[in-house]
């Protein structure tokens, strides 16, 4: 009886215990080094590689860099043979080719391919699709002064940066 007595004892206090636990409820983003932010993008660099280009497409961004793209090319523009710089975490890029817009629609994404072969860059198995992010005309991955694209005009990127996590 003692022991019966005992162990009940125990197994209440866990109980109590237990129900004490709180659970960690903050939303914490993971902080990284300056050195690791700066790899990260270094391997971007790397990733892009001497042959990158700047895809601007109609519609929302696919859910991940591997979902099939489905909006219409815009405009594909050449990036340098090297890309870019990388600096505290911050990779910036080299000049974007200017290019005429080959269709008329709305902005709403970009992809950085290391191929202009569309087909290949938008393909649900693409392994050339390095990035994607938003276009808009403020608070975008990369703003505009208008999303309108007409075919013909000149696009141009007068600046891009893309910023590790935590820099």
């Amino acid at each position: 009886m003692r022991l019966y007595k005992s162990l009940f004892g125990l197994i209440a206090g866990l109980m109590i215990a237990f129900a004490s636990l709180t659970p960690q409820t903050t939303d914490a983003s993971p902080q990284y080094t300056a050195t690791h932010r700066s790899s990260a993008m270094t391997d971007l660099v790397t990733a892009i590689g001497g042959t990158g280009f700047l895809m601007i497409l109609s519609g929302a961004q696919p859910a991940t860099v591997a979902t099939v793209d489905a909006g219409t090319v815009l405009v594909v523009m050449a990036l340098s043979a090297t890309p870019g710089t990388v600096s505290a975490g911050v990779l910036t890029f080299n000049a974007i080719t200017s290019t005429a817009a080959s269709a008329t629609g709305t902005a709403g994404h970009f992809l950085i391919c290391t191929s202009s072969v569309t087909a290949t860059c938008v393909a649900v198995t693409s392994s050339t699709r390095i990035i994607q992010g938003a276009v808009g005309t403020s608070g975008s991955d990369i703003n505009f002064s208008t999303v309108a694209f007409t075919s013909g005009t000149t696009i141009s990127v007068s600046s891009m940066t893309i910023t590790a996590n935590g820099a």
